[in-house]
């Protein structure tokens, strides 16, 4: 297991995230399985092309894996890799906001317990054209198990955020008040950066003040859409990695250039090959403590990287 050293301010006492520094214990799978299942508006769009949200999938894939490596099998830490230090300044913009994403989800998950969140772009149909203008909302909204909904604006950087700029993230988290009618219980603003090429983390929970913000938004939204929103990407996945070829054993693909294992829990699958996603959100939610036993993740994905994936990026020139 590696470790991601991060801080927390702001958090209501009582709640499972302690506002002090220390280290969350994470493994490449942990990371993977973020990075892949982050939802964003792009997944609705590669759905209408078959096989190419399994490449999304990949894309994600060696985004992380292009960023991030390891020192050796033993090492503790995440580092920044000499290829993405090589970026252009447009190509490290895009691949932060997206290690942001990640971590957010990752962390949103590990110390909060809310394995599924979304882009809320993914619901700009259902919302005021103008309160998805500009970039003054957040980026995530997500539930926890027991219904307690997170507002998440994540960042990425090279380097530790700035005063400035946890105060515009955390500005930006505000924006979301309620889900349904209920009050969002997390607004947070959350960083991904480096700091002497080691990944860390640092996200705030800033607490309602009595004041509305400006543009407040109130999200309406069905069960239905939501966890439809939330699983449809992932039966994609697994449909088209089937109409590509690629090698599956059961409720599992199996990615060997990539050195990687993606498995679905098989009731969920099957639940969602029929696009039962309310049905199989659900199962998920009676059945967690069978998926903590098998070390599936709270939405029934599990990913399995391999041995290479613990030691140094190396680029290839071939």
């Amino acid at each position: 297991m590696l470790e991601i050293e991060f801080q927390s301010e702001g958090f209501p006492l009582g709640c499972p995230v302690r506002n002090t520094t220390t280290d969350l214990r994470v493994g490449w799978d942990d990371l993977l399985w973020a990075a892949i299942t982050v939802g964003r508006p792009n997944w609705h769009y590669v759905l209408r092309h078959g096989t190419a949200s399994l490449y999304e999938a990949l894309f994600r894939i060696s985004a992380v894996r292009m960023t991030l490596e390891q020192g050796s099998p033993r090492a503790r830490r995440f580092r920044r890799t000499a290829a993405a230090r090589n970026l252009d300044p447009s190509e490290k913009g895009a691949v932060n906001y997206f290690l942001g994403l990640t971590l957010c989800k990752l962390f949103a998950e590990k110390t909060l317990g809310a394995p599924w969140m979304l882009h809320l772009d993914v619901f700009r149909q259902q919302l005021n054209p103008r309160l998805l203008s500009g970039r003054s909302r957040p980026d995530l909204i997500g539930c926890t198990p027991t219904g307690e909904w997170l507002a998440l604006e994540s960042k990425g950087r090279v380097s530790p955020p700035s005063a400035d700029a946890k105060k515009k993230a955390k500005d930006q988290a505000k924006r979301v008040v309620s889900v349904n009618g209920d009050p969002v219980a997390y607004r947070i603003g959350g960083f991904s950066y480096f700091k002497d090429e080691t990944l860390k983390f640092y996200w705030k929970d800033p607490q309602p003040d009595g004041t509305e913000p400006a543009n407040a938004i109130r999200l309406e939204l069905s069960e239905d859409d939501l966890w439809k929103a939330y699983y449809r990407p992932i039966a994609e996945l697994f449909r088209s990695a089937q109409s590509a070829g690629f090698e599956q054993r059961e409720s599992a693909i199996l990615l060997e250039e990539a050195d990687l294992e993606l498995k679905l829990q098989p009731e969920v699958l099957q639940l969602l090959r029929v696009e039962k996603w309310k049905d199989a959100g659900q199962w998920c939610l009676e059945h967690s403590n069978r998926l903590a036993e098998g070390k599936v993740r709270g939405d029934g994905l599990q990913i399995l990287a391999g041995d290479t994936w613990r030691s140094p990026f190396k680029e290839s020139l071939e």
